[in-house]
């Protein structure tokens, strides 16, 4: 984990993060990558000098109308003494089957992350961390220019003003192979995904294009990334 800890304390410190006081909803998918980040900010509270509590919270699609299993997360979160939170809703049955989305993740991250938001606020925290890490961010980039025509990505730190949340990314600058790594070699249990779209969306084609420029062009995800920081756009 150190080298996961030495990322997210520069992002942290970099993107002046987190504060005293702080009260974070960590939003946990069972994923690798939320379940790194929720190590990860329980074990930086030892080595940085900023007093915050943490909370893990997971939005239960209920994917094919079936109650997700987070029992092994549940547990973990009891193990280093950290409240757990798992808040069902129907987003899986109106994205799939009610609406029938041809092309669902947009609808269901919208939905996710309202009931996110909406469950964060009731639980008194002030901060919600996501998982989103350094090959994520590249990925966003690159799909919002190539799918959406615009120059921009989400932002390390976002202020809802209108809810009283902000909302942290302090995985922006750890890569995928690094979290992958982390996650074997400490045992964090991960819940995989039940998406009956997963492995088949836009994102998961990007993975694959940028994989092939990388092959191609050594360093071209970090010279897309640091474009993105250079450019100053979306709060970068």
């Amino acid at each position: 984990m150190q080298k996961i800890l030495g990322y997210l304390r520069k992002a942290v410190q970099e993107y002046n993060m987190i504060q005293d006081g702080d009260k974070i909803a960590v939003g946990i998918s069972g994923g690798k990558d939320s379940m790194i980040l929720l190590n990860g900010l329980h074990l930086l509270r030892r080595f940085i000098s900023i007093d915050y509590e943490i909370t893990g919270l997971t939005i239960d699609p209920h994917f094919n109308g079936i109650a997700g299993d987070y029992s092994s997360i549940s547990d973990f979160c009891k193990s280093i003494n950290i409240d757990y939170h798992v808040i069902d809703t129907q987003i899986g049955e109106i994205v799939f089957d009610v609406r029938n989305e041809k092309s669902p993740c947009s609808l269901c991250a919208r939905m996710r992350r309202g009931a996110l938001y909406n469950s964060a606020t009731e639980l008194a925290c002030n901060k919600i961390a996501l998982g989103h890490n350094f090959d994520d961010t590249v990925e966003t980039f690159i799909m919002n220019l190539f799918t959406e025509g615009r120059i921009g990505c989400y932002s390390p730190v976002t202020s809802l003003e209108n809810r009283n949340l902000t909302v942290i990314r302090p995985l922006v600058l750890a890569p995928e192979k690094e979290i992958k790594r982390a996650v074997t070699r400490n045992n964090i249990p991960v819940v995989e995904s039940a998406c009956p779209a997963d492995g088949k969306t836009n994102r998961q084609r990007t993975k694959v294009f940028i994989a092939e420029m990388e092959r191609k062009s050594h360093g071209f995800k970090n010279r897309i990334f640091g474009a993105l920081q250079r450019s100053g756009v979306d709060g970068w």
